[in-house]
């Protein structure tokens, strides 16, 4: 919560400071606007990610949520180290093809079959789930562009996933530990998507969101590490930044 709260809380105020130091207050670069609020977006989230794992390598007596994953085989205590307590690794087989598979057919295969039951009631839902990501890269172009793509596709994966699969995922089946060796991956997962899928605050992907978000989950926590999450996510926003530059 405290990530959360605070990575909004500093895109706020940065993307206000843009605003205001800009040369044109009044129709400020809707570009750098985005570019200003991400970064500081992941100040907030990577600084909870650093503190929770700090903190828990200070106090090793404690049974707070160390490495989880896969089943109860690692320890319960932090080490201080991002790699080690968050599975911040990557393993190029079977991560990078396993990965990209899952990216994908997420893309195209389970956002639309989850976003189905509202297709009565949404004129053109699948043009209007664009909507975010051309508003995203709308008047950015040339090496701006490319600069948005870098952060959307590599930094944004990276970032999420360490925060989401890695720190809040883990904490939950800490949490959860006496529901059971089913109920509480199942469960972890579960709130972690829908966690997931609510910070980006947008109704009509909420679902396609919430799904996606199962999808890395059971990745994380099946392989024990974050490589093959990230390289999904990675995929995962690649086709959909690809597709915009491609309808251009």
């Amino acid at each position: 919560m405290f990530g959360i709260v605070a990575g909004f809380v500093l895109a706020f105020t940065a993307q206000s400071a843009y605003a205001a130091l800009t040369h044109h207050p009044r129709h400020p670069s809707q570009y750098g606007e985005d570019v200003v609020s991400l970064l500081a977006l992941w100040v907030g989230f990577v600084g909870a990610a650093v503190v929770a794992t700090r903190g828990a390598a200070r106090d090793r007596t404690s049974a707070g949520a160390g490495r989880e994953f896969p089943g109860d085989r690692s320890a319960r205590t932090g080490t201080g180290s991002l790699a080690r307590d968050y599975g911040l690794a990557l393993r190029p087989w079977p991560d990078i093809p396993l990965g990209i598979i899952a990216g994908v057919a997420s893309q195209y295969l389970l956002v639309p079959v989850v976003e189905a039951p509202l297709v009565p009631f949404v004129h053109h839902l699948y043009t209007r789930l664009g909507h975010p990501a051309q508003n995203l890269t709308g008047d950015a172009f040339g090496p701006g562009l490319i600069v948005l793509a870098v952060l959307v596709c590599v930094g944004s994966p990276i970032v999420e996933e360490l925060f989401f699969r890695g720190l809040l995922l883990r904490a939950l089946l800490g949490s959860f530990r006496e529901l059971g060796p089913r109920a509480r991956p199942a469960i972890s997962v579960v709130v972690t998507a829908l966690v997931f899928a609510l910070v980006h605050f947008e109704a009509l992907q909420f679902l396609g969101l919430a799904g996606f978000g199962v999808v890395l989950g059971l990745l994380a926590w099946r392989t024990g590490r974050l490589g093959p999450s990230i390289v999904a996510h990675m995929a995962f926003n690649t086709v959909t930044i690809v597709a915009i530059v491609v309808a251009r």
